[in-house]
């Protein structure tokens, strides 16, 4: 959920600062970027170099950075656009009050009230200053306010009593963002198979025969699904992309036979599968076990070719009713009617095609697509980058699943 996010850590001056280099690591390591902003108190519990070796990040303590007799600013209005997530753990009784105040006498305050992003607490404090009316009224005033409060914890606190009043521990504070972010999210909870990229058939150890196809469609739908909440399977062939998200888990294939079986094992258990991949239809009946050589006074070579199994029609007869079946259709003529053709004999619930007559559309950077549902409803993108075409395709996808 956290992948590709950026987080503002905004660290307090409490005992439990020291578990801000736990809480960082489990950030960074769930594919956040972030950066710390500290109060000047906060850094006698935990060193502002700690925090930035682990961050990867310059540690910001107050407004006017100087260095070498030179000054610069921090822009709190950046760093606020900047974020995806603002955090502030420790958030001790003293900061509390000051955010549901309006107070701003540091970088801190000043970054959280210029953050537009959603913004998560978690107090910590002794529990006599935790039960206190003034911070229970702060937090009230802060959840009216639109942020989420991270409830402190019960154990042992500094003072040595035990109680609530503990920060939650790093591993809570992540799974509390996460389980947050993921309320709303239209492919929340649903499971994805996406098969992507090439096959390579075999003619012998050196050669195979391949296609055009880069894998760029199938990533960036697969990208997209696990931006909207979904676990994902994706299944490639040989490509040079690669995708670093949680959500993602990707098998690598060479060959339409290995696709095949890649696929049937995986399909049973997902809600969606979108079959992106470009599979060669024929493969070499025999494989040399040796680099085939050219023979003297030999002009042509004859290959004899057999079907490989079709995946999106093996897929259509074993497809369950609550499954959602997606196809890819290129086509270079009567596109529409072989598209309809296609959706109809394999059992699909939509289909995207495009044309290769189509300028910008197939293979590249770039595609033009039509989405054709099962019964015929049809609508038309112009020509769009993939990754807004795969925004497209997902649009559609849960306008039907949802309806």
């Amino acid at each position: 959920m956290l992948g590709g996010k950026n987080i503002l850590l905004g660290v307090t001056g409490g005992i439990a600062a020291y578990k801000t280099t736990y809480l960082v690591r489990v950030l960074v390591k769930a594919g956040a970027t972030v950066k710390v902003i500290m109060t000047q108190s906060a850094s006698s519990f935990v060193t502002p170099l700690t925090l930035s070796t682990l961050s990867k990040n310059p540690v910001l303590l107050d407004f006017i950075n100087e260095e070498e007799g030179s000054l610069s600013w921090n822009n709190h209005v950046e760093l606020g656009l900047w974020a995806d997530i603002m955090v502030i753990a420790p958030a001790t009784a003293n900061t509390l009050s000051k955010m549901a105040n309006g107070t701003c006498d540091n970088l801190l305050l000043a970054t959280y009230l210029s953050a537009k992003c959603p913004v998560y607490v978690a107090p910590a404090m002794d529990l006599d200053m935790y039960q206190h009316p003034s911070t229970k009224a702060s937090l009230k005033q802060l959840e009216a306010f639109g942020i989420t409060i991270i409830p402190a914890e019960s154990g042992e606190l500094a003072s040595g009593l035990s109680g609530e009043g503990r920060m939650a521990e790093p591993e809570n504070i992540l799974a509390c963002i996460e389980d947050h972010l993921k309320t709303g999210l239209s492919l929340s909870g649903k499971e994805v198979l996406i098969t992507a990229g090439p096959t390579h058939e075999a003619i012998d150890p050196v050669r195979f025969l391949g296609n055009r196809s880069t894998g760029s469609m199938g990533f960036e739908l697969a990208k997209k699904a696990a931006e909207l909440g979904a676990q994902v399977t994706l299944i490639t062939g040989p490509t040079a992309l690669q995708l670093d998200h949680p959500n993602i888990s990707c098998i690598h294939v060479t060959s339409a036979a290995e696709m095949y079986s890649a696929v049937h094992d995986n399909f049973a258990t997902v809600d969606i599968a979108i079959s992106a991949a470009a599979v060669a239809d024929y493969r070499p009946k025999t494989v040399s076990t040796h680099k085939i050589k050219k023979q003297e006074g030999d002009n042509t070579m004859v290959l004899e070719l057999e079907r490989t199994k079709d995946i999106l029609h093996s897929l259509g007869k074993v497809k369950k009713e609550k499954q959602f079946l997606v196809g890819f259709a290129l086509e270079t003529q009567d596109e529409l009617q072989n598209a309809k053709t296609k959706l109809r004999t394999k059992n699909l619930d939509a289909i995207v095609l495009n044309s290769l007559n189509d300028p910008g559309a197939g293979f590249g950077s770039t595609n033009k697509i039509t989405f054709l549902d099962k019964n015929f409803n049809s609508k038309t993108f112009k020509v769009k980058t993939k990754s807004e075409v795969a925004s497209d395709i997902w649009e559609e996808i849960i306008q039907r699943i949802h309806a």
